[in-house]
């Protein structure tokens, strides 16, 4: 019997590797005698990075960045030159132009390592007061590098600042009407900041996001509405963030001479916003992030060669199947024919029935942080029940 075990994060509990070993533990013990494929998933957030970089054999470097409420934090850069990546995932993101600058290597970034909301405790989140200018280091120390380009993973983010913060680390200054800088520049000075100057870097390579949310950066679907208060800002405020926001891309977007079209873009309200700023300020472009991945992996071929598959993240729901990658992995695979487990922290509404085995490996009587601390044997246990 051969077995593809491909987790996502169960956030802030277990990596998607975390988990994979865990699965592969789990399996051993039951079935000794199964041939066990281990591919842990990533949808931009944390392990981005690591994943894709361990995937193809690169490199990894670390520097000292801001992170997102201030401070130092340690982030990695992956280093991975373009003949080491398989070539449908390089077909996403290096045009032909970029043919001669193979012997320079890729950078491979995660957001969610310098501006990441799994780095702040729960007191401490706030977007008036979040930055990007970590991410914006990161991209800079990439470019310092001598990379070719950066694919940029965006998940994860405590942000809401439009990437302000990330231009501002790449050569943009904001500043206000008394000429007054802001660097980092935050939400919370929005009403102060009348002007922008400067430009990027002309070191700055191009830039890949890599993006499966499509929502846009203003409205009922945007950045603040959406995803504002998980990253702890209190509703009574999303008004006047959304009025900031949009004031600022305004201004960014008069800049940069960028048409107001740009903030309707599907995946310009991700992560904060950061896509419409690294777009506006960088010409950055938008690639779908778990068809990349899934490229990068080898996954629709490790699917294929498997009789099971099993999947799972911390919250397997609806949304799940909007393109995320555990639900991108479940329906795939049950459109091969496989038999497919899904193991989450908890399931949520709006599933097919009957299409997969779904696994809940929560018990009711355990809820919140104490769930999260026993998230690794609630796992292990739950799919040695299952086998």
């Amino acid at each position: 019997m051969r077995v593809l075990l491909a987790f996502d994060k169960f956030k802030e509990s277990l990596t998607a590797r975390e988990a994979c070993e865990l699965g592969v533990r789990a399996l051993r013990g039951r079935q000794p005698g199964w041939q066990i494929d281990s591919c842990p998933l990533t949808d931009g957030g944390e392990g981005f990075a690591e994943i894709l970089t361990t995937a193809v054999r690169g490199q990894r470097r670390t520097f000292p960045v801001t992170g997102s409420r201030g401070g130092l934090v340690t982030a990695g850069v992956g280093l991975v030159l373009p003949s080491q990546i398989p070539a449908p995932a390089r077909s996403w993101f290096r045009r032909p132009e970029d043919a001669g600058s193979d012997a320079r290597p890729i950078a491979i970034i995660e957001m969610a390592a310098a501006s990441g909301l799994g780095l702040l405790p729960a007191r401490q989140r706030d977007p008036w007061q979040a930055t990007t200018y970590g991410t914006g280091q990161l991209i800079r120390a990439a470019a310092e590098l001598g990379c070719a380009g950066i694919l940029l993973g965006v998940g994860g983010s405590a942000t809401i600042d439009l990437g302000l913060g990330a231009l501002s680390a790449l050569g943009f200054e904001f500043r206000g009407s008394d000429g007054a800088k802001f660097r980092p520049p935050l939400p919370m000075h929005g009403d102060r900041i009348t002007q922008i100057e400067g430009e990027v870097f002309s070191s700055i390579p191009p830039i890949c996001i890599a993006c499966d949310v499509s929502n846009p950066l203003l409205g009922s679907d945007g950045a603040t509405a959406v995803f504002g208060s998980q990253k702890g800002l209190r509703r009574e405020d999303q008004p006047r963030l959304e009025a900031v926001i949009a004031r600022l891309a305004r201004l960014l977007g008069d800049y940069c001479a960028r048409p107001s079209s740009l903030a309707e873009t599907p995946g310009t309200g991700a992560a904060g916003g950061l896509p419409f700023g690294l777009m506006a300020g960088t010409n950055a472009r938008l690639v779908p992030g778990f068809d990349l991945v899934s490229a990068w992996l080898d996954l629709d071929r490790r699917m294929a060669d498997a009789d099971i598959v099993i999947t799972g993240e911390g919250s397997f729901d609806a949304t799940s199947l909007a393109g995320k990658g555990p639900g991108a992995v479940a329906m795939r695979a049950l459109a091969l024919g496989k038999q497919v487990q899904v193991f989450a922290g908890k399931l949520g509404e709006g599933l097919p029935p009957e299409a997969w085995q779904l696994h809940a490996i929560t018990p009711p009587d355990h809820q919140g942080d104490e769930a999260r601390r026993q998230a690794p044997d609630f796992l292990v246990r739950s799919i040695q029940a299952a086998f």
